[in-house]
């Protein structure tokens, strides 16, 4: 029996000497590390660039402080007609408190002024007769002084009395402790209240500010005095803000607290309005290669730099991006030619060396 061979898939097993030829002179090209290798890629210069480090963070309007309207004695509520979003001015009558408790008081203190009155009538009275029988001695010196005593005493305790009366009826009438918007009702009319419940509570009129928690490594970076812009959500006008707190404590998420007041005088934000808020920081000189030029290895970030004697790798510290440009922290010097066309493909021409054929 006769074995026949077909030739055809013999010269398809096994290359031809050219092939082989051709393997090996791209086995020593893709062998060529980054180091001594010729390229053709396009290099540009590192150029020194300032960048001034920004901080951005989410960011809310609220009110510096609020101030509670407080029940100083207990009582029923009535007369409050503000509703939650209304303007008041300071010292403006918001309502009143009335019940047997106050009715009561108010009727014992309007007793104790009657009562120091009369008092007083009759001390007045008794020193007028000590100075007129004075001079025909029917009265002694020490007489007079003492209805002049009894007499301021009797002055002061009316004083005392009536002051206790004024202050009892001002706090049965609610007054707005200073200018405003009410925030919020937390009485109704009829209710009945104890002493010390808050009754309502005023955002005071321009004492809106801007609050964030910033994160990042840098956060320590953060300084009072510091400028910046708030932009809302949705668009409008952009607010420029200065830092005028740093809370000083990081939270439990890691991040530190900054208030900022508006740089204007009457910013025009409203209270729970958020938005975004950029502050910039220090200005420092920098290095700065196009993003491209970059390129990841191992953990590391590298550059090839272009020399007389070829391409030659370089670690670098990248810092921030702006736009298609990347600032280098450390590593590179400006001036420095740097491959900015195939980088990557350029650096790991190497790859061939250390590469293993599949089992």
């Amino acid at each position: 029996m006769t074995t026949k061979v077909d030739v055809r898939s013999t010269c398809l097993l096994r290359p031809s000497v050219g092939m082989v030829w051709w393997m090996l002179s791209a086995g020593l090209l893709l062998a060529a590390g980054p180091a001594g290798a010729a390229t053709n890629g396009v290099t540009v210069a590192a150029q020194p660039r300032t960048l001034t480090n920004q901080f951005e963070a989410y960011a809310q309007v609220e009110p510096v402080s609020v101030l509670p309207l407080v029940a100083v004695q207990a009582g029923v509520v009535t007369g409050l007609e503000v509703v939650p979003g209304a303007s008041v001015r300071a010292g403006q009558k918001l309502g009143d408190l009335t019940g047997p408790e106050i009715e009561a008081a108010q009727a014992q203190a309007e007793a104790a002024v009657s009562g120091a009155q009369a008092r007083l009538a009759a001390a007045n009275k008794a020193l007028a007769v000590e100075r007129q029988q004075l001079p025909s001695h029917l009265s002694t010196q020490q007489q007079v002084y003492q209805a002049e005593s009894a007499a301021a005493d009797a002055t002061g305790a009316l004083a005392t009395a009536q002051a206790q009366l004024k202050a009892l009826q001002l706090t049965a009438t609610l007054f707005a402790p200073g200018a405003g918007t009410v925030l919020a009702l937390n009485a109704a009319n009829g209710q009945r209240v104890a002493a010390g419940q808050t009754l309502l509570t005023l955002q005071p009129a321009n004492q809106l500010w801007l609050q964030a928690a910033f994160y990042g490594s840098d956060i320590r970076s953060l300084r009072t005095g510091m400028t910046g812009t708030f932009s809302p959500a949705g668009g409008g006008e952009v607010i420029p803000v200065k830092v005028v707190t740093v809370f000083g404590a990081i939270g439990p998420d890691g991040g530190e607290s900054v208030g900022m007041m508006a740089a204007p005088s009457t910013p025009n934000w409203l209270n729970g309005e958020f938005g975004t808020v950029l502050l910039n920081g220090q200005t420092r000189s920098l290095v700065a290669v196009p993003t491209l030029a970059l390129v990841l290895d191992k953990g590391r970030w590298w550059v090839l730099v272009h020399t007389p004697k070829g391409e030659r790798p370089q670690p670098v510290v990248p810092g921030p991006a702006r736009g298609w440009k990347t600032f280098i922290e450390s590593g590179l010097k400006p001036g420095a030619q740097v491959v900015v066309e195939n980088a990557y493909l350029e650096f790991h021409r190497g790859l061939s060396k250390s590469y293993k054929a599949p089992d």
